[in-house]
């Protein structure tokens, strides 16, 4: 559905794409009735599972950047399809019930009816959202040669019951990479630019970051990185208002996102 994610568009020689997956609270009608929640425990489950804010992050800093970046923001909630997710038996967060449409919630109760077919939802919301995300990459490449994707989320001060690798580190900020995707320079520059912030760690408490499967392990001229915030760090947990760190925050990542421009 065109109007479940938006393409933000950024200057024609940035090759900077801010991604923004988790940010929505929004679930379609037709998607709400087949979710088990009751109204009051959907919305604590929505306060636990967004990256509440990061949309407004990502266009924060890039309003701070010399070389406006591209942006592609979700615009429905990953309650709906986490965009992120393999579609297929890859996906190790099965094992929770959380592939790329959820069949549990954050603490691992019935989120929706055990014989639920998830196809109809992955062809309305999750393939149109990977053909346009894969459409971006395409577009940098051919406009500047190469394509940076900068995943942007948050993350809970403390481990939900879903979480599969809790018993590390959770630093302000996580830094998730891939051997083929993220080169050390990249990585290097992130620990810089957004050890202003806090400390950062690697992989820890989440790992790994985002690449359209048709570029995924096949093209280097793909980088990328995911920035998860530990979300104490600029708003109130667990679904509250931004803080005072917001604009630091938003500086930081601009500034980062700036020497890759």
């Amino acid at each position: 559905m065109p109007d479940s994610f938006e393409r933000i568009a950024g200057h024609p020689d940035s090759p900077v794409i801010l991604h923004v997956p988790h940010s929505s609270r929004v679930i379609p009608s037709e998607v709400r009735t087949g979710i088990l929640l009751d109204d009051a425990a959907l919305e604590l489950e929505l306060d636990h599972i967004t990256d509440a804010h990061t949309e407004h992050l990502a266009a924060a800093a890039a309003d701070h950047m010399r070389i406006r970046p591209w942006q592609f923001v979700n615009r429905r909630s990953r309650l709906v399809v986490d965009p992120e997710r393999f579609p297929d038996d890859r996906e190790e967060m099965l094992t929770v019930g959380m592939a790329a449409v959820y069949t549990r919630t954050t603490h691992r109760t019935p989120l929706r009816p055990g014989e639920f077919d998830p196809n109809p939802l992955l062809d309305t919301y999750f393939h149109p959202y990977a053909r346009a995300m894969t459409d971006l990459v395409a577009d940098r490449l051919a406009a500047t040669g190469s394509a940076v994707i900068l995943d942007v989320h948050s993350y809970p001060s403390r481990p939900l019951p879903y979480e599969l690798h809790a018993d590390g580190p959770r630093p302000p900020i996580c830094l998730g990479t891939d051997d083929f995707h993220t080169p050390p320079a990249l990585l290097d520059r992130a620990r810089t630019c957004l050890g202003a912030i806090g400390a950062t760690a690697t992989d820890t408490p989440f790992a790994g970051t985002y690449v359209p499967l048709d570029y995924y392990v096949t093209d280097p001229r793909v980088t990328a990185l995911m920035i998860e915030i530990r979300r104490d760090v600029y708003m109130t947990e667990p679904g509250g208002p931004p803080t005072s760190g917001f604009a630091d925050l938003s500086r930081a990542l601009a500034a980062f996102a700036d020497e890759l421009a």
